[in-house]
């Protein structure tokens, strides 16, 4: 996989949300925090503007199932 990731990478998006946020409990954050947290992401190329809530629930539920 490239080390670049967009907004359809969901698994690898929330592989490196835990590596990078894994202090932070993903059901206590609102979807504005959560979308910074992507956009922040070294190698995120998405356009910040692409997402949308069905986008950022699948983000959470990968992030999620990453955790267990």
């Amino acid at each position: 996989m490239s080390d670049t990731i967009g907004w359809h990478d969901t698994d690898e998006i929330a592989f490196r949300l835990e590596e990078a946020h894994g202090d932070l409990s993903p059901l206590k954050l609102r979807f504005t925090e959560l979308h910074r947290l992507i956009t922040e992401l070294d190698g995120f190329e998405g356009d910040a503007k692409a997402s949308n809530e069905k986008i950022l629930e699948a983000v959470l539920m990968a992030w999620l199932d990453e955790r267990e």
